[in-house]
């Protein structure tokens, strides 16, 4: 159910991300408005007034969202999408009345200390199922299929082999530790989901509404049109730019590419190419500060650290992501021959400042608020208050009139609904990794597979990782592999920070890995390209991100950490390593490269992967030299441009 959708050039059809939801009206639509509306509100007021108290706060929240959750989303796509089924009213009326049954009765149910009643076990039963059904429609079939499979090993624990066996327990065991504890459905990452993430989206709506997004592309284009390869360049920055307010690979894909993948094939790219750029620079927000993805919210949680210390921390991983996918695009368009942007093409810097500007003071706002000390939901809170305010300061059609910001609290509180579920969902596993014990195995049947060896280690949670997030959504997928692995990895020396953002990576890496590749789907779809040639070039692009993990395991400067000399030194030759990766990777540095050539600037961020004064000086010495030799090729031979149909 929206009411307002993304701006497309004409010859553009961009993929609808809201396509399993209904669209309603009348009384219907007024009824989940209202529920949508009461729930910003109710987030809003704890954000001034202090949070409840840990059940209080995400039992109202889980009522507000797994009540839209059945309204907004029909049992299967073939049921009519313009009217609600009398069996999701029951769904939805369900859940609320097992989350009113712990608001209204919470303080009797403390008073048993734990021992369940029958009511208890029945309605645990209830919510368990509802959690299940609801994620299903909101986001698919693999996660409530991993919920499911934990519960089946929650109930079967005698069965399994070697360090997987358990006593088991009994449906009146798991059913009421999973609905009452704090460390079950309304564990923490529903908990982070009821305080931070929420406002977080809703910031993202009131700049969505404000048209913030077409201001970053415009000022995208102006910034770096007429450079070469300036439309991908343009992607890149949007992307970014988005990426700072927006944790949606597929939302920010679509929202930056309906305008930058026509540029791109325009300018000559390949359709493949253009929606492999968009579709890997959009990915990258999720890990860009300051908003990163909704799982940015729950790692400061699981390593009691401020928001803000993960934002620092993510800051140079993030920079050298997007730095390499601006180079691949540097290189590419020099080995195409791809022209940079005409003046008439090119907006003007001076009137898109002019005209946007005041956009860009909620954020600045929203940094500057987290970097002086103020909580998350603090800065957040102020942040909006800023952008409604500051909307007054520029043109008329970016001004917060009541009407937009009512549809902006609308809009924001039903783009929660897929996060939440995937964190009641994630809750599910989470609490049978609690009460069986399974993690602590899980970390001592990595050591054993690994034999203590950490480069062996990590490709194992690499690939678990990848292989996770190709399943359920990037939350859910750190939850998981951040309970399981990062135990491992911090045993065999890795920082908690390093290990953490490790897990993060790779999952979000799974938006741009075939076969399950959600960001190049929504963008293939936008550049009308193939979506399995897509999806692997988007990944041939985003290959910085399957190597800067590994860098900062072994270099904690690149997250901030150790003296400002070794800071700028890490960076500086990670950034070296980028350098040559891309240009390896595209076969053009100054000129084209040969084969031999490739693979020597290939080997550049390999020896950079573990850092020591001989790999430094190695790795810089092979930049400089085939910079020499490139140079003095290009001085000696003019090089072919290549002749490419945008279409072929």
């Amino acid at each position: 159910m929206t009411n307002s959708s993304t701006s497309t050039s004409q010859d553009v059809q961009p993929v609808d991300v809201d396509a399993k939801k209904r669209e309603l009206h009348g009384w219907q639509y007024w009824i989940v408005a209202a529920l949508a509306l009461s729930a910003s509100v109710f987030h809003l007021y704890t954000a001034v007034f202090g949070l409840r108290s840990a059940m209080y706060q995400r039992s109202i929240h889980w009522l507000f969202m797994g009540g839209l959750m059945f309204l907004l989303y029909p049992v299967s796509k073939n049921r009519p999408k313009n009217r609600i089924d009398w069996w999701d009213w029951v769904f939805a009326g369900l859940l609320i009345a097992g989350c009113l049954n712990i608001i209204l009765n919470w303080e009797v149910i403390t008073m048993r200390e734990g021992a369940p009643i029958t009511s208890d076990i029945y309605w645990g039963t209830i919510m368990i199922l509802l959690v299940l059904e609801g994620t299903r429609r909101a986001m698919g079939l693999p996660l409530p299929i991993m919920a499911t499979i934990a519960l089946a090993y929650a109930f079967l624990g005698p069965y399994f082999p070697g360090i997987l066996s358990h006593g088991g327990f009994a449906l009146d065991e798991i059913a009421p530790f999973q609905y009452l504890r704090t460390d079950g459905i309304f564990g923490v990452p529903l908990g982070v989901s009821a305080s931070f993430i929420f406002l977080f989206v809703l910031f993202g709506a009131v700049l969505s509404v404000s048209g913030a997004g077409q201001f970053f592309i415009d000022l995208s284009i102006a910034l770096t049109g007429k450079s070469r390869g300036g439309p991908a360049k343009a992607a890149v920055v949007a992307s970014a730019l988005m990426g700072t307010v927006s944790g949606s690979s597929v939302a920010n894909t679509v929202t930056t590419g309906a305008f930058t993948i026509p540029l791109m094939k325009t300018a000559g790219y390949r359709s493949e190419f253009a929606g492999a750029i968009v579709a890997a620079a959009s990915t990258g927000g999720q890990v860009m500060p300051p908003v990163m993805g909704a799982a940015a919210f729950i790692m400061a949680q699981f390593l009691g650290i401020s928001y803000w210390d993960i934002v620092i921390a993510a800051a140079i991983p993030a920079a050298l992501y997007f730095f390499s996918i601006w180079a691949m695009v540097h290189f590419r368009a020099g080995k195409r021959g791809i022209r940079a942007m005409t003046d008439e093409e090119v907006p003007k810097i001076g009137p898109v400042l002019r005209e946007g500007w005041h956009l860009l003071i909620p954020i600045i706002t929203l940094v500057l608020f987290l970097a002086t000390g103020y909580s998350a939901v603090k800065a957040v809170f102020w942040s909006i208050v800023c952008l409604v305010g500051a909307s007054w300061l520029g043109d008329e059609k970016y001004r917060m009139t009541p009407k937009r910001v009512l549809n902006s609290l609308i809009d924001g509180a039903i783009g929660a609904v897929d996060v939440a579920a995937a964190c009641a969902c994630s809750g599910i596993v989470i609490g049978v990794i609690g009460i069986t014990g399974v993690g602590l195995a899980f970390s001592s049947f990595v050591m054993s597979l690994s034999h203590g060896i950490l480069p062996l280690a990590l490709v194992l949670t690499m690939i678990g990782s990848i292989i996770l997030g190709m399943g359920v959504p990037t939350t859910a997928q750190y939850i998981i592999t951040s309970t399981l692995a990062a135990p491992a990895l911090a045993q065999m020396g890795v920082p908690m920070m390093s290990a953490h953002l490790f897990c993060l990576y790779f999952g979000v890496l799974a938006d741009v890995t075939p076969p399950v590749a959600l960001a190049t789907y929504a963008a293939a779809g936008i550049a009308r390209s193939n979506a399995i040639k897509t999806g692997f070039t988007a990944l041939v692009v985003a290959v910085a991100g399957f190597i800067v993990p590994y860098m900062f395991v072994y270099n904690s400067y690149l997250l901030f950490q150790g003296s400002l000399i070794k800071i700028v030194l890490g960076c500086a030759t990670a950034f070296l390593g980028i350098i040559g990766l891309a240009a390896g990777v595209q076969g053009f540095f100054v000129t084209h490269l040969a084969l031999w050539g490739r693979a020597a600037l290939l080997s550049v961020p390999l020896l950079l992967i573990h850092p020591s004064l001989i790999s430094n000086c190695l790795a810089v010495g092979i930049i400089a030299l085939m910079f020499v030799i490139q140079k003095r090729r290009a001085a000696q031979v003019v090089s072919p441009v290549l002749e490419e149909n945008p279409e072929q």
